[in-house]
């Protein structure tokens, strides 16, 4: 028994055996294959580098609000009669918006016009007593004023009257309505705001050592969220005398075309000021940079002779930059490169320093200082 057991331990042992050398085999043999792999380079766009002058601008968060904006409000009390606009609309300076009950001043307007024709009648009568001299100038004095009075009279219901009739004061856009069919108005209650939004004023403030560089008339960009890929161009009208006692800044105000109104009062926006100098500046395409938390970096191609072959190969050095502003594509890198580096403009998150690239830019986009939003 002892005998059987002892066989079957070594039959067990021979083939345990067999199977690890044959592994062994297969790994020496894959490690062998690694070793004599040749990687294939990876293929990279790229750009060389060149130095430019880019316009020199001051940029600043800004606030847009309209030229014009009032409370459309009520100016007489009364009963609404029938509301002749819609929320939101587009309405035309002298448009009617609303309309008060007037059938107490209609049935007062009456009665004075009547008054009115009476004594201008009586005015008449004594006037033609007079030519005979069966009238004394005094009594036609007291009717001439009497008539006057009446006439007067009339204006003045006619004047309450047109009160009730709310028009638009200039042309603009309405927001919400905030009264109802049959509502009792008081003198002065808000029925709808009314806002001028094209063009738009802009208003931003600047630090106080900035004021030196603008002027009345300055070109002015505006872009916002609301509208991407849009610019909005206008220029300064107004800069405030006064400087913020605690945060030291300047406000200043632009005039900025608004045609499709997207810029809507209230609304955050970016504004630059374009000054008249110009800026000197090392631009490389935005797509270029490898954004990390520990430093933004690009990938220089370098040219290294292959020891083993004699050939010059093309490698990868990742070198950290320092940036400075965005201009369309592009970005100005202010440390780090220099002009005539070659770096890598896409892809850049799959590559790593000692890699080794080709460059084909065959089906790289053009890179623009003022880029088009393509319609979709």
């Amino acid at each position: 028994m002892m005998k059987k057991i002892f066989l079957t331990g070594i039959g067990v042992a021979v083939v345990v055996g067999a199977i690890v050398s044959t592994k062994l085999g297969q790994f020496n043999a894959m490690g062998e294959m690694a070793e004599n792999m040749v990687l294939l380079p990876e293929t990279v766009t790229a750009m060389t580098l060149s130095r430019g002058r880019w316009e020199k601008v001051i940029s600043a968060t800004a606030t847009v609000s309209a030229v014009q904006g009032v409370t459309v409000g009520a100016e007489a009390g009364g009963r609404v009669a029938e509301i002749l606009f819609e929320s939101g609309a587009t309405v035309s300076q002298g448009e009617v918006l609303l309309l008060l009950d007037t059938a107490i001043e209609d049935a007062r307007l009456a009665a004075a016009e009547a008054t009115a024709e009476l004594a201008r009648s009586e005015l008449a009568r004594l006037r033609k007593l007079g030519e005979r001299d069966l009238a004394s100038e005094d009594v036609i004095d007291r009717a001439a004023a009497e008539a006057k009075e009446t006439v007067a009279q009339v204006g003045v219901i006619r004047a309450q009257i047109a009160r009730k009739t709310v028009r638009a004061p200039f042309s603009g856009r309405l927001g919400l309505r905030q009264v109802n069919l049959g509502q009792i108005l008081q003198e002065g209650d808000p029925i709808v705001t009314l806002q001028a939004s094209e063009p738009v004023h802009v208003d931003f403030s600047i630090p106080q050592q900035q004021i030196r560089h603008l002027q009345k008339g300055m070109l002015t960009r505006v872009t916002s969220d609301t509208a991407p890929g849009e610019t909005f161009d206008g220029h300064i009208i107004a800069v405030s005398p006064k400087v913020d006692e605690i945060t030291r800044n300047v406000r200043v105000r632009a005039l900025v075309e608004n045609p499709r109104e997207q810029l809507g009062t209230g609304m955050f926006a970016r504004v630059e000021v374009v000054l008249p100098e110009q800026q000197d500046v090392l631009p490389v395409v935005a797509t270029a940079i490898l954004y990390a938390p520990y430093g933004d970096s690009v990938f220089v191609i370098e040219e290294h002779r292959n020891e083993e072959t004699g050939d010059t190969e093309l490698v990868l050095r990742q070198q950290f930059v320092r940036l400075g502003r965005a201009f369309g594509d592009f970005i100005d890198v202010t440390e780090g490169l220099q002009a005539g580096d070659t770096v890598v403009t896409s892809g850049v998150f799959k590559l790593s320093s000692g890699m080794k690239v080709v460059i084909d830019n065959t089906l790289a986009p053009e890179p623009s200082l003022k880029p088009a939003p393509v319609d979709s």
